[in-house]
């Protein structure tokens, strides 16, 4: 009877059962709707190779991407009160957390990372949406102030990646108090005469568009990332008028002004050594040259002027007959 259940059972279930395939193995793009193998989507940093949608990603995985080697080191982040309000609605607030602290393996929706960027120090600071939308809350604005403290302590830029939609509504006004501490650590940076620079993904709404989201000395966003306080409907609702196709996307608002660039997900790395170096370099590259003692015979003004060159005779003609 053993032999039957421990050998011949399962040889015949392995012939009849269909294998079971994990369900993470693909994804759905939003977009267009075509099906990704897992290893492709992580070749491509979440950025659909149909039709070019640019997906949410983690930020391990854009920092992996961002900082030269894939090295750079996470800061530990200061301890804040855990539920203030005792905030219920639904779900304990509390319940809530450690939901999302399961799910993300993180203790609230921000990291802090410093390393280098093109051979530069850098200070980042990223917002995981997929942590109760990335809503700033008590823990966020204390992360914001360590990023800006840090950043002046090594003096390194600072550079934010702000994914969110807006307060957390469970801390109440504690949360709508971290958009003036946001500000004053982006003041922070720029007393130290150092660049903050903001790059927007999607989506970027609410009380972090309100506050150190739109501060940047220049502001890059994402192609097709929504950026915004309001949603459309409320917007729609409050003015009584339909708003125009792309209304809150990046391209729509860096052809408003509201956006400098609006630059692919595979080139923000380069584009942002490029700003850096302009920002932090901003003496000659190479050495300036004095014509006057390097051997070459050039009249000033003056000379030119007092000695203007004759002008050319016109040639004789032959007379006519």
């Amino acid at each position: 009877m053993s032999w039957l259940t421990n050998f011949v059972r399962p040889k015949i279930r392995s012939l009849v059962e269909r294998p079971q395939i994990p369900e993470n193995l693909w994804a759905k793009c939003p977009a267009c709707e075509q099906m990704i193998f897992h290893r492709d989507l992580e070749t491509t940093q979440n950025v659909c190779p149909h039709c070019d949608h640019h997906m949410r990603v983690q930020p391990e995985v854009r920092f992996a991407n961002l900082f030269d080697d894939g090295v750079y080191h996470t800061i530990e982040l200061p301890k804040v009160a855990v539920d203030p309000l005792k905030f219920r609605d639904s779900k304990r607030y509390s319940d809530r957390l450690r939901d999302a602290q399961s799910k993300t393996g993180r203790t609230d929706a921000v990291i802090v990372a410093h390393g280098k960027i093109g051979g530069t120090p850098v200070v980042t600071l990223a917002l995981d949406f997929a942590f109760m939308g990335g809503s700033m809350g008590l823990a966020v604005g204390e992360a914001m102030v360590a990023a800006a403290e840090l950043a002046t302590y090594q003096q390194a830029p600072l550079v934010v990646f702000p994914s969110s939609g807006g307060a957390r509504m469970q801390e109440g006004i504690l949360s709508l108090m971290q958009m003036p501490r946001t500000t004053i650590a982006v003041d922070m940076v720029r007393e130290a005469g150092l660049p903050y620079l903001a790059v927007l993904t999607d989506p970027t709404t609410g009380g972090v568009t309100a506050s150190f989201a739109m501060l940047g000395d220049i502001t890059l966003a994402e192609p097709g990332a929504v950026i915004g306080f309001a949603g459309p409907r409320v917007i729609e609702s409050t003015i009584r008028e339909t708003l125009p196709d792309g209304f809150q996307k990046a391209e729509y608002l860096r052809d408003h002004g509201m956006v400098d660039m609006v630059v692919h997900r595979h080139e923000i790395r380069d584009r942002l050594i490029t700003i850096l170096d302009l920002l932090l370099h901003t003496q000659p590259s190479a050495e300036i040259v004095d014509l006057a003692t390097a051997g070459l015979d050039i009249p000033d003004e003056a000379e030119a002027a007092a000695d203007p060159e004759p002008a050319e005779e016109p040639e004789e003609q032959p007379a006519e007959k």
